[in-house]
This record gives C-alpha cells, structure tokens and sequence, in this order.
C-alpha cells in the first residue's frame, strides 16, 4: 500500500511538473499540434517521451529505495530492518507473587555475513537471570527466558510482563526495536523490527539482479548460455504466434464474411476464447507429449483464437460506405476483399497480434515448466526451486525487454504497412 501511494505520489507531480515547464517552452509546430479537436482523436494522441523516462525512472527509484541498494541515494532510501544490539526486560512471577526482574540481550544481524555471535552478559544477583540471543534480521526466534533462572518453568514461575507491559500466552507487546510475544507455553519469540525494506530473498537490489546477470551471460546457466535459454524461448514463441496466425486470421475474415462460417465457428472461438492456456497443459501434454510439438501447440493455442477474433473484428468494423462506394466503381468481391476489407481490417489485425505476442510471452513461460532444457521459462523455474530470486527476476525483466522490443518491431511494422490507421 505504501509503495503504491508513493507511485501515484511520483505520478502525480511528474505530470504537474511536466506540464509546467511545458508550458513556459515553445508549443510544438507539426501537424498533430495544429489540429482543432484532439479529444477523442486516436491518432493525436503520442507518447510523452518525458513521461515515458520518468515512469521507468521512478519504478527504478522505488525499486531500490525499498531494497537498499547502493545505486540510490541514502536519502532516498526506506528504513531498513533493525540491525545491532537492542534489549529487553521481563517480569517473572512465581505462584507464591514473588517477582523479579532480568534483561534480555539481543544481537540482530544480517543474514548474509553478520555477525552471529551471542553477546556475553552479566547473569546479575536475582533469581531471574539476564539473558542473551543472536537473531537474524528478517527473522524471528523464540528465547526461553526460564533456562537459567534459579526458579523456572519447573518452579511454576511464569513471565508476565515485558518492559513492564502485560503479556500473557497468545499476546505481543511492543519494545524497542522489535516486538516480543507469547507462545501457548509461556515461551517468548522475538521478532526485530524488520523496517520497510524488502528481504533480499524476495527481491533482490537492482545491483545483485545486474551482478547474476553478467555472471550467467559469461557462465551460463543449468549447461546453456543465456543466449541458448532466450533464443529458444524467442523461437518457441514466434513458431507458436505465426502458426497461430496463419490459421486465426483467414478463420476470422471467413466468420467475418460468412453467416455459415460465423454460426459454425463462434460457439467455438467464443468457448475457447476465455479458457486461459495454462489450464490446456495436462490435455497438451495427454495428446502431444512433453517434448517441443507440446510446447508449440499451446502457443499456438494461445494465439489462435485472439488473432481469430482481432481478424473477425477487422472485418465487422469496415465502413459500409466504403462497400457501397467500391460496388458502385463495379469492384468484384475478390477485389473488395483485396482492396477495401483486408486494408481495414489491418488496425485490428495489428492490434490482436501486439495483445497474442504478449500472451505467448506470458504462456511460454508455462509451457517451459515441463521437462524443458533450454529456455527463459525453464530457467526462472528451476531458480525459484533453489529460492534463487535474483535469477527469477532477471529472467522476468529479459522477457519483458524482449517483449517490449518485439511490440516496438510491430509498431513500427504497423506504421509503415497501415500509415491509414485513425485516419478514417
């Protein structure tokens, strides 16, 4: 929730403060700034390439404001887990109401090369005596107070406060720098205040991501290079996606065309269409085996129906008026299929292919789950076995890297082939 806030936070300025120094530079000159009506115009509207640097900047920023990683300011840095000595005092009673009093030293340190050594202390002149324990920061760790007392456990003497707070079994008070609660039998767990900042086990410093990354791409990873495990997935999912298309697009122009092939087709598409491909794998794996026909079928799959309906869409949104004006000329329907529908169909078409793309790169993952032996998939799966979290997330962003560039590819396919897109 925090981070949230913080992001809309950064958003909100950005856009303010972005708009405010726009407004004291020259207005733009081209052609979209002339136009009189931009609401509502698709093709007025361009990326704000400011905006743009801005949100990758600051997911950056929160990034690695909640992980403590030295590629950000210390300023800018959330608090961080408790690291050092703190201590604590607890009351112990015994049936007759005898009470005293011992402290409990702690040393809290990183998990990765601190020191985990147990302070030495002083057992004092009560029959409560002090204590001490070494606990991990991130962790928690229960501490039996009672095991060097003169009159424990076995006496019936039982903690009932700590820093002069009540507890009792099943309750938590709150002391400094940590919390301290009861367990059932009377035992107390600490747990040190682990601050806003994320453990690196569930997401690494954008350093450590880097670091594993350069390690892989000089070293491999699980017998193949990095380059072996992204250009098999990269195969993997254009194979699937053209496959995909090839038999997606022509269904969709002939359920678009056709009342036979629409009656026929749509009970079909639309029963296929919002069943996710992840739950097709055991059928895939029934019928296809777990080799790599298996792995292409579901992304096949995945795009087939999403290019069937894109292409189907295409066609239903074609200006009657264009039709109309094309049998007027006396065009034939090859040459209105050819000259008036595909043209237009094409928006839809693009856009359907940019959304399978993204589909297949979010189903290849998946598909690589089973006895894969190169991949971006198989490689974040077998990281996430070993709890290796810097891998996982490197996999991830190499696959949204990936992506994105491929969605750039279309994009610019889309506007060299439908320079006509928006524009009636």
């Amino acid at each position: 929730m925090v981070i949230a806030l913080i992001y809309v936070a950064l958003f909100v300025g950005a856009y303010f403060a972005v708009h405010l120094v726009g407004r004291v530079r020259h207005h733009a000159s081209d052609y979209t700034s002339l136009k009189t009506v931009t609401f509502g115009d698709e093709s007025a509207v361009r990326p704000n390439r400011a905006a743009s640097v801005i949100s990758v900047l600051s997911i950056f920023l929160i990034w690695g404001a909640f992980t403590g990683s030295n590629w950000v300011p210390g300023f800018l840095h959330a608090p961080g887990p408790f690291i050092g000595t703190t201590e604590f005092t607890y009351t112990a009673r015994t049936p007759d109401g005898e009470t005293d009093d011992a402290t409990v030293t702690v040393n809290v340190y990183e998990v990765d090369g601190g020191d985990d050594t147990v302070p030495v202390v002083d057992p004092g002149d009560g029959w409560a005596k002090n204590d001490a324990a070494s606990i991990g920061a991130w962790r928690s760790g229960l501490i039996r107070v009672d095991r060097n007392d003169e009159r424990g456990r076995d006496a019936d003497a039982i903690v009932v406060a700590v820093d002069g707070q009540p507890i009792e079994p099943g309750g938590e008070v709150f002391v400094k720098n940590a919390r301290v609660g009861m367990s059932p039998k009377g035992t107390l767990n600490f747990v040190p205040a682990k601050g806003w900042q994320m453990e690196p086990i569930w997401l690494p410093a954008p350093e450590a991501v880097m670091a594993r990354l350069i390690e892989i791409s000089s070293e491999g990873y699980q017998n193949s290079t990095l380059l072996e495990h992204l250009g098999m997935s990269l195969f993997r999912v254009i194979l699937g996606f053209v496959c995909g298309a090839l038999v997606g697009i022509p269904l969709g122009y002939a359920m678009g065309l056709s009342n036979w092939f629409r009656g026929w087709f749509d009970p079909i598409v639309e029963f296929m269409r919002p069943v996710p491909p992840l739950a097709l794998i055991p059928l895939v794996i029934i019928w296809a085996g777990i080799g790599e026909t298996g792995k292409i079928i579901l992304l096949f799959l995945a795009a087939l129906w999403i290019m069937t309906i894109a292409a189907r869409s295409g066609v239903s949104g074609v200006r009657i008026s264009k039709v109309h004006a094309a049998y007027s000329l006396g065009a034939s329907k090859w040459q209105i299929l050819r000259h008036v529908i595909i043209p237009n169909s094409l928006p839809d078409i693009f856009t359907g292919a940019r959304v399978a793309m993204g589909v297949c790169w979010g189903t290849v993952v998946a598909a690589e789950l089973v006895a894969a032996e190169q991949g971006a998939g198989m490689m974040i799966m077998v990281a996430s076995k070993f709890q290796l979290t810097d891998i996982v997330l490197m996999g991830i962003i190499l696959i949204g890297v990936i992506g994105y560039g491929i969605d750039i590819l279309m994009r610019v396919a889309e506007d060299r082939l439908v320079p006509w897109k928006g524009k009636g």
